[in-house]
């Protein structure tokens, strides 16, 4: 079997705060048809670690997509964004904004910083599994994302 004939497989990085918020969206997670590695980081400055292949995360891979929450200890998510985005090795991977806010001053200030996309948080397990599988349907099976081999 040929490299090109096996399923592709993605790499996310979740920057949530809220170890209650990535618990339920793994669970919702459940029976995903994308084989898709999802890596978390808790703040801001371990997102651009993560990001930099810094100090722990010396070894990970550059991520296919990011999925960050605003809300964040050490460096606001808007932070985070823009420094994303700044960087030129960076700025080419997909940032969702992920988050409890549905500020219209918010969304704007996302979208200015550079989000791809900007998703309210759902209320509740139903929701929040179908927010997860058109996510996942969107970005891992209708767009075509670039190369992260770095």
């Amino acid at each position: 079997m040929r490299e090109s004939d096996l399923p592709r497989q993605f790499t996310v990085l979740l920057v949530e705060d809220n170890v209650g918020d990535f618990l339920l969206m793994k669970e919702a997670r459940n029976g995903s048809h994308y084989i898709v590695d999802y890596h978390v980081v808790t703040d801001g400055l371990d997102c651009l670690d993560f990001l930099h292949k810094r100090g722990m995360y010396h070894e990970e891979k550059t991520p296919d997509l990011i999925i960050l929450d605003l809300s964040l200890e050490k460096m606001d998510g808007l932070e985070v964004l823009r420094e994303i985005k700044r960087d030129e090795r960076l700025k080419v991977i997909p940032v969702m904004v992920f988050t409890g806010s549905n500020s219209p001053a918010e969304i704007e200030k996302a979208y200015r910083s550079g989000a791809n996309c900007y998703v309210t948080k759902p209320i509740g397990i139903g929701q929040l599994e179908n927010a997860l599988r058109l996510m996942e349907d969107f970005w891992f099976g209708l767009v075509k994302l670039p190369s992260t081999k770095a």
